[in-house]
């Protein structure tokens, strides 16, 4: 797990496990936004199961997934609102960190 600081309340990671949990929890993160689609890759673990091992360590978590089509208006909006509720820090991951990178940049004109 490369979690890479953007600001002091959001840092984003290349996709995370259910046993990458325990450390994230440790390391202070109190939110967790999936930009990744399920199923992009068989490999990878489904944002369901990340949720529910997240909320039992009480982690709050969205999935906003940007796929093919890029990052939508609908996408910056949903993590604008996530940005507005959940506590921080927050944790962003899709498969390199390139997606949740870039929704949280487009926030940035929304949020000012």
């Amino acid at each position: 797990m490369d979690i890479r600081p953007i600001n002091d309340e959001y840092s984003v990671s290349g996709q995370i496990t259910v046993e990458d949990l325990d450390q994230i929890k440790a390391l202070g993160f109190k939110s967790i936004v999936c930009h990744r689609p399920d199923f992009e890759t068989p490999d990878q673990p489904t944002f369901d199961s990340i949720a529910v091992r997240a909320q039992e360590l009480g982690i709050e978590t969205m999935h906003i997934p940007v796929g093919p089509m890029g990052v939508t208006a609908d996408a910056v909006q949903k993590m604008v609102d996530a940005l507005d509720e959940f506590q921080r820090p927050m944790l962003g991951y899709c498969r390199s960190g390139a997606r949740s990178t870039a929704v949280f940049q487009q926030t940035q004109h929304i949020r000012g």
